[in-house]
């Protein structure tokens, strides 16, 4: 079983001006479930309690994040 990832948070395509001097490769960037449970870390911290523990307050990040993409997907606002 495969984790919904969101897809790309901040993809980046491939771009080359008209003369062909510049350039940018692509790159997908990171998901936008790690960008979501990212932003969740600052307040998890925030009064961490007894999560202070860094593998728990990172399994709540991703449990947060998990959550976004749900309601995202069912169209919460």
């Amino acid at each position: 079983m495969s984790t919904e990832t969101g897809g790309p948070a901040f993809p980046r395509p491939y771009f080359e001006n008209q003369n062909g001097s510049e350039w940018s490769a692509s790159q997908d960037g990171m998901s936008l479930r790690d960008w979501f449970a990212g932003k969740a870390i600052p307040e998890l911290m925030r009064d961490p309690g007894d999560r202070a523990p860094f593998c728990e307050v990172a399994k709540l990040a991703y449990e947060m994040a998990d959550a976004m993409l749900a309601a995202r997907k069912a169209g919460a606002l």
